[in-house]
């Protein structure tokens, strides 16, 4: 028998040199982790124990893959995609769920077992469709979109699915009364806790982040998730379900984002040796004696799924290329589906060679996932004969516009920023043809009149349309850095001396975008904070042409472009130009100053080529400047106007030289 440390060690450099090779191969890591505990289990080499004892502390991996669910659960962002959350994601795990337990009961098993079968072949996996749709810079696209949306219905239906598990493994006769009060007890603590919860979470959380403690701050983070884990737990339910709701309650606190950075290392770790403990379930030689079953099981419920969900996008009105894109994108099993088989296994309500199917066949069908994903606008294309036809007419479309302009501009995405490019390119007579994702903004845009072409600027045939080869310039107006690099690897490969300015949201990647081969990149933020410091410097009294220069020289220091631009006004430090400045002055009205009891239109001040912007009395409100505003004592008078108009104007206001017409 293994003493602890050497069987730790073991551990570690497996877990290690899994890892390692899996990510090489651009594989999950969780794949790494079964295959550990598939090795070292007790059907393999056996130098895991698989006890209670074990699979309690490997539990702990639930716990934090829940918490980190609940933390970044978004009420916004669903209620933003409620139509594709709901519908098509309610849709999918209703008849996914409801076919594969009928499916389960027609082979024998009972309903609890089936109910546990069904669930978890209903989930996907969040980590790989989110992670290689990123990497193909899908996310935004439509199938990329519907996707997404049925992945955050799952996340939300594992919640009852957790409590309807141990309600199941307590019932015997009287089902549906278990049922009913395992749901009225989850109902009654979600009530708690986000009223009387909600309403203590702020403020001990500011109280312990007052001590300014990195060490503490961590620990309450744990003692918060598993208090409410134990307290789900002695209400009957499952560990996973409270851990949920403290994410859930932690993500309503300002302190979210520093939580998630702290966590993440336990929570790691932890899901790693729950995957561990999932591996150490499989048998080899039950699986291999069984390998027909398995692969039937394998390709089944991936066609099953995949056709589940493509019937379900296709009945919302997309074509039926989208939904079978849609739907071998999701046609594996995920992360969730081996919570819910270690419930069931810890519930007794699944094992045997029912279990050993299951889980083979969805580590199966994680690893495959990578590949179909990959392949999907293929497989599609091959399936469907006229989704290819239409993608071909989509680049014929921008190719008959393109084909008609010279020394244009190529406008990727037409949103809110992309719209505003083009109205000042259509002030200046500049011809320009936009590319756009979305089919509602591209079909109201082209009713309205403008330019614009459905059509991903990612692709090389659509450049190639859009007239890439005789574009002046080509903008990338929307913020995203994967698809931006994309775009850029095109241009480079294909059109090097097309110029290629790029939208980003800070100046984090500036260097590494110009590197890829952008002509410029304008951060969002650091022209907001230019426009801010513009602002406020000109409320405060600074000289227009002093503003402008240090905003130029900013700009120079950041953008290559401007290097050498503007020099005229604002490089004229002279007298004679300074006094020609147009600036803003306040003048406060002060005891004994001529101007109280009187109007502005007796103080004529407009002779002095000055205008009254702003009255700000004492009382902090503003008045808006009329003839017949009287002024008081403690008002505060803005002014605009040349430096001597301002002088002029203060003294009338003050001692009482009062100008005439």
């Amino acid at each position: 028998m293994f003493q602890t440390l050497p069987l730790i060690l073991i551990l570690l450099v497996c877990s290690v040199l899994c890892v390692a090779m899996f990510r090489a191969f651009r594989l999950p890591a969780m794949l790494a982790y079964f295959l550990v505990g598939l090795a070292l289990g007790p059907y393999t080499f056996g130098l895991l124990p698989d006890t209670d004892a074990n699979r309690e502390f490997a539990e702990f991996g639930i716990v934090f893959l829940m918490f980190s669910i609940g933390l970044e659960f978004s009420l916004p962002q669903l209620y933003a995609m409620r139509k594709k959350v709901l519908g098509l994601g309610g849709a999918q795990v209703v008849v996914s769920m409801a076919v594969s337990m009928a499916l389960a009961k027609l082979a024998g098993l009972d309903w609890p077992a089936a109910f546990v079968i069904g669930s978890a072949l209903t989930m996907s996996s969040t980590a790989i469709v989110s992670k290689i749709l990123a990497e193909r810079v899908d996310l935004n696209s439509r199938h990329g979109r519907l996707s997404i949306g049925v992945l955050l219905f799952q996340d939300i239906a594992v919640v009852p699915v957790l409590v309807l598990i141990p309600a199941l493994g307590m019932a015997n006769n009287n089902l549906m009364d278990v049922l009913g009060l395992a749901m009225l007890k989850a109902a009654a603590m979600l009530l708690f806790l986000f009223t009387i919860g909600k309403w203590l979470i702020n403020p001990w959380f500011n109280l312990v982040a007052s001590q300014r403690s990195r060490e503490l701050f961590v620990m309450n983070v744990l003692m918060v998730t598993l208090l409410l884990a134990y307290a789900t737990k002695l209400a009957g339910l499952s560990y996973a379900l409270g851990a949920f709701i403290a994410g859930m309650l932690i993500s309503e606190t300002k302190y979210r984002y520093q939580v998630e950075s702290d966590i993440s290392p336990f929570r790691d770790i932890l899901l790693g040796l729950f995957f561990i403990s999932v591996g150490m379930l499989l048998n080899l030689k039950q699986i291999f004696d069984n390998i027909g079953l398995v692969l039937l099981i394998l390709v089944g419920f991936m066609l099953l799924k995949a056709t589940i969900v493509a019937l379900v996008v296709r009945l919302v009105k997309y074509e039926t290329g989208v939904a079978i894109r849609t739907g071998l994108i999701l046609a594996q099993a995920g992360e969730f589906s081996f919570v819910i088989l270690a419930l069931g296994v810890e519930q007794k309500l699944i094992s045997g060679q029912a279990l050993q199917l299951i889980l083979a066949a969805s580590l199966l069908s994680m690893v495959i996932a990578p590949f179909l994903i990959q392949y999907n606008g293929r497989i599609a294309r091959r399936l469907v004969r006229s989704y290819s036809r239409n993608s071909g007419q989509v680049v014929q479309d921008i190719d008959d516009v393109g084909k008609h302009l010279h020394n244009h501009v190529i406008i990727c995405g037409y949103g809110r920023s992309g719209q505003y490019l083009g109205r000042f390119l259509k002030e200046e007579n500049i011809p320009f043809v936009a590319l756009d994702i979305d089919p509602t903004r591209v079909l109201e845009a082209a009713a309205a009149g403008e330019n614009v072409m459905f059509g991903d600027a990612a692709r090389r045939v659509v450049l190639e349309a859009a007239g890439g080869a005789r574009a002046k310039a080509l903008i990338i107006s929307y913020a995203d850095n994967r698809a931006s690099m994309k775009i850029l690897h095109i241009v480079q490969e294909n059109y090097p001396q097309l110029p290629v300015i790029v939208r980003t949201v800070d100046d984090s990647n500036m260097e590494a975008l110009r590197a890829a081969g952008a002509a410029e990149v304008v951060p969002e933020i650091l022209e907001g904070s230019l426009m801010l410091a513009s602002h406020a410097l000109m409320l405060l009294g600074v000289p227009l042409n002093r503003v402008v220069k240090r905003i130029r020289l900013f700009r120079e220091e950041r953008y290559k472009l401007f290097r050498g631009y503007f020099h005229g006004i604002s490089d004229a430090e002279d007298e004679d130009m300074e006094k020609k400045q147009v600036r803003l002055h306040s003048v406060v009205i002060s005891a004994g100053s001529y101007a109280i009891g009187r109007s502005l239109l007796e103080m004529n001040l407009h002779n002095f080529e000055v205008e009254v912007k702003s009255i700000r009395r004492p009382n902090g409100n503003g008045v808006i400047p009329t003839d017949t505003s009287y002024l008081a004592e403690g008002d505060v008078i803005v002014l605009l106007g040349q430096p001597a108009g301002l002088a002029n104007a203060q003294n009338a206001l003050l001692i009482g030289r009062v100008a005439t017409k």
